[in-house]
């Protein structure tokens, strides 16, 4: 295999995070902090290693064949973690290198699990960079499932090939494609910003709140998260660029170049609202009849936190550890259904389980009808029998990744909540999972360094689609 591309690009991906580092450099300036110096170092070391790589490796043309995709999708999430924890390491955090890592891969994963207690006294440009590493990490995520893991043809990911196809007139090429993107995440944020700040809150919280917002990360400036607030002004402008972030992006750019009807016809973007709208719905109609909470306060602490844990934000207003089974129940399902593919979400998603309900929906009319013909159907469209199985084969990953990881982390010593919501939230990057150590109203910090590892592997596990990862440790793909 030729590594030579590989490098090239990781090269280029890591002079771009040595630049992003200039953003909370120059915030600690501002604010009169000395970790501005532990910036500098870490864009020094990271612009090295950068542009080593690219003068190493620079090509005319450069071409990437899938075995190299795999490796430099794996490659790229797992070094550039490594040189986001710089800071973190460094700085008078007083983090160790694994709690660092751990930090650092939570935000580009756009997980939202946090090592950090007392939040408000760290410096703010460790803050900042908090969260640009999750604003990153989304639109990282946004690239890499509409032009990367469809030619690759991660879990079913192939269905969305043609979404960007030369007959729509839209962008074909990664680079216009990312320069496209761009261009709305940033306004998106911006105007996300803008919401927050006309809600009361500082301009500094509204930009750090808008990027994890519309990344869906959930990275807060308080230990509280939304519940600092005493307001729900800011907890409804957070649902609605939420609720943006779960839509696939695609959709927003077939709206710039004028075609507005994806967003009421696509089935994907129907079923993701739909089972928000249900969900929020039983969880009123619980919480006004069983715990006799007001029907305005309960809508509004519905649809805020259900809203979060299915888009994997993580932001929180309330302890919904404490609301009573059904809750967590329910809570715990969505963190694994997710939203829709081409999104800064992640988990299983909207359209694999469309897939699998087709495909479960066919075989139930072959059992009554054994001679007819039936075929499945995804937005009217048939669906490929490559795409059926690599969905499948998705679930079943991801079922025997689920159990893995919590057999894991019950071996390294957590108890059974912990160890079942730890692996959920980890592999649908999540954030906050269930109990009272992990839960809404805690944090990593308790957890040993093993269970803090196997948690890094489980977050770039999933938000890399599995087969991304898995694929590499077979034998076959090291062969010629």
């Amino acid at each position: 295999m030729d590594f030579r591309p590989v490098l090239y690009i990781l090269g280029i991906l890591l002079s771009t995070l040595s630049v992003s580092m200039a953003f909370p450099l120059a915030v600690d300036l501002y604010y009169d902090n000395s970790d501005w110096k532990v910036f500098f170092a870490c864009i020094m070391v990271t612009s090295f290693f950068g542009g080593l790589l690219v003068l190493a490796n620079s090509k005319d043309n450069v071409t990437i064949r899938p075995k190299q995709g795999f490796m430099l999708i794996s490659l790229s999430w797992v070094v550039l973690c490594l040189f986001s924890a710089l800071p973190f390491w460094l700085s008078g955090t007083g983090l160790s290198f694994t709690d660092a890592f751990f930090e650092s891969t939570s935000g580009l994963t756009t997980t939202g699990s946090t090592i950090f207690t007392d939040i408000e006294s760290l410096p703010r440009g460790i803050l900042i960079w908090r969260s640009m590493l999750q604003w990153l990490g989304g639109i990282g995520v946004i690239i890499m499932a509409m032009s990367i893991l469809p030619m690759l043809k991660i879990g079913g990911m192939q269905l969305f090939e043609t979404e960007l196809s030369e007959k729509e007139k839209a962008m074909p090429r990664t680079a216009k494609l990312a320069s496209s993107i761009g261009i709305i995440y940033v306004l998106l944020t911006l105007f996300c910003t803008f919401l927050y700040n006309m809600t009361g809150m500082s301009l500094f919280d509204s930009l750090a709140h808008a990027m994890t917002t519309i990344s869906t990360g959930g990275y807060s400036t308080y230990d509280t998260s939304f519940s600092h607030y005493p307001f729900i002004w800011p907890e409804i402008v957070a649902v609605i660029f939420m609720i943006a972030g779960g839509i696939p992006f695609v959709l927003y750019l077939k709206a710039v170049n004028g075609n507005i009807k994806p967003f009421l016809q696509d089935t994907q973007v129907r079923w993701f609202l739909s089972i928000l709208g249900i969900s929020t719905l039983l969880m009123v109609i619980y919480l006004t009849s069983i715990s006799n909470m007001d029907f305005e306060v309960a809508f509004v602490k519905s649809l805020f936190n259900i809203t979060s844990v299915m888009t994997g934000t993580g932001f929180t207003s309330d302890d919904y550890g404490i609301w009573g089974v059904f809750p967590t129940s329910l809570f715990f399902f969505l963190m694994v259904v997710g939203a829709c593919a081409g999104s800064t979400t992640c988990g299983i998603k909207i359209f694999r389980f469309q897939v699998l309900y087709s495909v479960s929906n066919m075989q139930m009319k072959k059992l009554l009808h054994p001679h007819g013909v039936f075929i499945p159907y995804y937005n009217k469209k048939a669906i490929p029998v490559d795409v059926q199985t690599s969905v499948m084969s998705f679930f079943f990953l991801y079922a025997l990744c689920f159990a893995l990881i919590a057999v894991a982390l019950s071996l390294v010593g957590l108890d059974f909540v912990t160890a079942m919501s730890g692996s959920a939230t980890a592999l649908s990057n999540v954030g906050p999972g269930l109990g009272p150590i992990i839960g809404p109203a805690g944090t990593f910090q308790p957890l040993p360094d093993s269970a803090k590892w196997i948690l890094s592997f489980a977050m770039l596990l999933g938000r890399l689609e599995l087969f991304t990862v898995l694929v590499m440790l077979s034998p076959h793909f090291w062969r010629r």
